[in-house]
């Protein structure tokens, strides 16, 4: 870590703790607006299939969430969705696999990354983003999704009518939004009583407590096909969060378990790629619906 971004870190650390002393509440704000707001916008180049890519775009919440299609009137329409501080142009790869197989693909970036506009975003942000597109794009069968465009996509499945012919593959997506809380709150140093009032302000916000962001939850309302690709030393969204869903056995989920990746390598790997493409393909005497 540079000498810039530890002062950076410690500024915040110093500034958050300080406030807490006279308002939890206040202290919390501040934290949530830190959470919330992605540091580093990917400045991924861009690569040649996107230089072939027809630019789409429409308006988030007063923002111009900018993406890209191809293959337009495929048989079958796929949505690539990228994590946090990424960009959907890191998946390059599968989508042009994707075409290949046939798919009208879409991929955007998400409020506050890349090409798009913003300063902010949260899981529901992301959920209603995919609804909005989905809205002005057409139905979508198929969903490559990566870490924070995982749970993204869980909370906005869950709201849909949907069956076991969408198919998902979740890549170390982030399952339970109270881990990404405890390691914020780790990182930065902050006490008890600004995560309760954390904890509450998020409550105010969307209505629902921290616990409710959850794959894990969400997945009693999902019917869709799902491949659970994970790497057991993954530092950035634990499989310890991932063991109940190994507990219950869903029938409407296969897991691939890879060792070594971590949390940015594992989409990448081609083992990974061959076993994603595989789940995802489809005969093409299937309409689109």
């Amino acid at each position: 870590m540079k000498l810039a971004q530890k002062l950076v870190i410690e500024y915040f650390r110093a500034s958050l703790n300080l406030r807490a002393v006279i308002s939890p509440n206040w202290a919390a704000k501040k934290a949530f607006v830190l959470f919330t707001s992605p540091r580093n916008r990917s400045r991924h180049p861009l690569p040649d299939i996107f230089k072939k890519g027809e630019r789409i775009s429409f308006n988030h919440n007063g923002n111009l969430i900018r993406g890209y299609r191809w293959n337009k009137g495929g048989v079958k329409r796929l949505l690539v969705l990228h994590g946090y501080e990424s960009t959907c142009r890191k998946f390059d790869h599968h989508i042009s696999r994707s075409i290949r197989l046939g798919y009208e693909v879409l991929a955007f970036d998400a409020p506050a990354h890349g090409e798009s506009e913003g300063r902010s975003v949260h899981a529901l942000m992301y959920a209603d983003m995919i609804r909005q597109a989905i809205m002005q794009f057409g139905k979508v069968n198929t969903f490559i999704c990566h870490s924070f465009g995982g749970i993204a996509l869980s909370l906005y499945l869950e709201t849909v009518e949907h069956n076991e012919h969408t198919k998902v593959a979740f890549i170390a997506p982030a399952t339970e939004t109270t881990s990404a809380i405890n390691g914020f709150f780790r990182f930065l140093q902050l006490g008890g009583h600004i995560r309760k009032a954390f904890d509450q302000r998020i409550k105010n916000i969307s209505g629902q407590y921290p616990e409710h962001f959850s794959i894990k939850r969400a997945m009693t309302n999902i019917k869709a096909r799902i491949l659970w690709i994970h790497d057991e030393n993954d530092q950035v969204t634990p499989i310890d969060d991932v063991q109940p869903l190994f507990d219950q056995a869903l029938p409407n989920i296969e897991f691939m378990i890879t060792k070594g990746l971590g949390h940015n390598r594992i989409y990448r790997d081609n083992a990974v790629k061959k076993r994603l493409f595989s789940f995802i393909s489809f005969d093409h005497t299937d309409a689109l619906s």
